[in-house]
């Protein structure tokens, strides 16, 4: 039976700024009206990140949505370019190889789409197959990974999935909001690919579980406005996810006879370190979480494209051997959660 794995990964970060350099040279003159910024800036978990467009050098804050969607556009190309070239480099194929092309996105919307457009700087083929997901922030990876397995399982094809994110173009006007402030000191940019093959050999797509809470959707959202983006994220996010991670997790291990003891690596979406703090006491986990932990510290959170480099960081440690079962965690608006079951094999 022909099953999809992930036979290559690959991604591609802005040069990072310190964190403390941010709030010093910008943020402290953007919040001043808020007396609690520097302590949620001080609390995120983040020392430093990427920023496609650095406000230290460019305060975006005024900028009408066109202004902002032309930029997301210069800067999400070449970052993208980059991840999917280091992905395809991994997986020892090329760009006329991909016969379906998926990109992931929440943080720009142009027509024609990035797909279009890097399929065209990549000299993909003509007749390359290629799909959009938008509108689903942080969890977006694992739906795109999702339907490209499942195109690589039952028609063959060979799949590339790109997630890019320019959050930066998104800064927002002075505010004495404390969600927008919480926002600003989390979110960061970049971009991860994964070919998935239908191949006998790499880390095979076993399942795939998701949860969607619409009684409180309305805890995190994000709108288009006339500056761009708008991100609302209630404080109560955490206790929705700690509501629903443990029977997520069960249903996606308990089908296959597997408990959160058999699993050797975890790629949590770092939304924030309450978030992870959640995910450690519900599930039992501890040290688990550290790479997690670590991507958040060095990337901050950039949205669909984090859990892959947290699987990206797992991978390279070495400590994920044949046989091994990893688990892909993220949640967003919704709000929803999704995780993804995957198994080490080989040839």
């Amino acid at each position: 039976m022909v099953s999809a794995a992930i036979t290559g990964i690959g991604s591609a970060s802005p040069c990072p700024v310190p964190q403390q350099r941010l709030w010093d040279e910008f943020f402290a003159e953007h919040f001043s009206e808020q007396p609690r910024a520097r302590e949620i800036w001080a609390n995120a978990g983040v020392r430093s990140r990427g920023a496609a467009v650095m406000p230290v050098d460019e305060d975006v804050s005024s900028w009408g949505t066109d202004a902002r969607m032309r930029r997301f556009v210069e800067e999400a190309l070449p970052l993208g370019e980059t991840a999917i070239v280091r992905c395809l480099d991994d997986a020892g194929i090329g760009p006329g190889d991909v016969e379906l092309f998926t990109v992931v996105s929440c943080t720009g919307y142009p027509t024609p789409g990035l797909d279009v457009l890097l399929a065209d700087r990549l000299a993909m083929r003509p007749s390359t197959q290629r799909l959009q997901v938008g509108a689903m922030g942080c969890y977006g990876a694992l739906p795109g990974l999702a339907a490209v397995a499942d195109a690589a399982t039952a028609r063959g094809r060979m799949g590339l999935m790109l997630c890019v994110e320019i959050t930066s173009v998104h800064l927002q006007p002075p505010t004495d909001d404390l969600q927008q402030v919480v926002a600003h000191a989390l979110f960061a940019d970049a971009a991860a690919a994964v070919v998935v093959s239908p191949a006998r050999a790499g880390l095979e797509v076993i399942a795939v579980v998701s949860r969607t809470d619409t009684s409180r959707a309305g805890e995190m959202t994000w709108t288009a406005s006339d500056h761009g983006f708008t991100m609302t994220l209630s404080p109560r996010v955490p206790g929705v996810l700690a509501d629903h991670v443990q029977g997520v997790v069960s249903e996606l291990l308990g089908a296959h006879g597997l408990g959160t003891g058999d699993v050797t690596g975890w790629a949590v979406h770092p939304g924030g370190p309450r978030i992870l703090d959640v995910v450690a006491e519900r599930l039992g986990l501890d040290d688990q979480l550290q790479p997690s932990r670590n991507v958040l510290a060095e990337h901050g959170n950039c949205s669909s494209p984090t859990v892959l480099l947290v699987l990206e960081r797992l991978l390279a440690s070495h400590r994920v051997g044949l046989g091994d079962h990893v688990v892909l965690l993220a949640f967003g608006p919704g709000l929803t959660l999704y995780a993804v079951l995957l198994r080490c094999r080989g040839s």
